[in-house]
């Protein structure tokens, strides 16, 4: 068995090998397809993850409002309903489901249902681990900023989160890196992502050995890379001596 690399040359109509693997005068070489669907995947991993942070954050606080019980329970319910839900069925709710319960988001294009599919359900678990990173911290951090006059607001917003997420770092790392993973579940409704790429190109060259490898290198490159960000943060965040005492800073 030989292994032909000249497959990301071809033309993605005539099957023709071009001279120059990016096509030209219009011409479109699986190359070109590999790289625009690669666009793709980081553009759903992003914007998701935009939105599972900020909903995550939001969620994990309201969780740790222990004088609101219908606040934390609200959260709490977010939490067990996006994780006890696959992530599949989720796309599938948000493409399928949703639209047809609110007729206005049918002009919404697989994209974004995908994001915000994506997003939501991703989001549960780091409300998880900022509910976590929160009650990690010493209870004197929230004394301390109620005796200066801050509000609870305030207090979660200069105090609390701040340290939090310096404890949470290295597993919302892990979870930055599951997003551009769990992305590829976004050829479900046909979002041409690396994942759909594969699946069509390989059927299409008989060449699923370089594609398959092809994308697996993508997606390590993204993975690595999201990686590396992450700790570069890590390391610039570090507040240096902190020790992390048990107690309960969202009580």
């Amino acid at each position: 068995m030989s292994w032909d690399w000249q497959v990301f040359c071809q033309d993605t109509i005539t099957q023709e090998v071009e001279k120059s693997c990016f096509g030209k005068n219009g011409e479109i070489t699986y190359l070109d397809w590999m790289l625009s669907a690669w666009g793709w995947t980081v553009s759903v991993s992003l914007l998701s993850l935009v939105i599972a942070l900020v909903v995550g954050t939001l969620v994990g606080t309201l969780r740790t409002l222990q004088d609101r019980p219908w606040v934390v329970r609200l959260g709490n319910a977010w939490v067990e309903l996006f994780r006890n839900i696959p992530l599949l069925v989720h796309i599938f709710v948000w493409y399928h489901v949703v639209p047809s319960i609110f007729p206005a988001m049918k002009s919404l294009p697989g994209f974004v249902l995908v994001v915000l599919a994506l997003g939501f359900f991703t989001s549960a678990r780091i409300a998880e681990q900022v509910r976590a990173g929160i009650q990690a911290l010493p209870r004197g951090q929230r004394y301390a900023g109620m005796a200066v006059g801050l509000t609870t607001f305030q207090c979660y917003r200069y105090v609390l989160l701040p340290m939090a997420f310096r404890i949470i770092l290295p597993p919302l790392t892990s979870e930055t890196m599951n997003m551009f993973k769990n992305s590829s579940v976004a050829f479900a409704v046909s979002v041409a992502e690396l994942t759909m790429f594969a699946m069509q190109a390989q059927e299409e060259t008989s060449r699923g050995i370089e594609v398959y490898l092809a994308v697996t290198g993508l997606y390590v490159v993204s993975a690595f890379a999201i990686n590396r960000i992450m700790a570069f943060i890590e390391k610039r965040a570090r507040v240096p001596g902190m020790i992390v005492a048990s107690g309960a800073g969202g009580h």
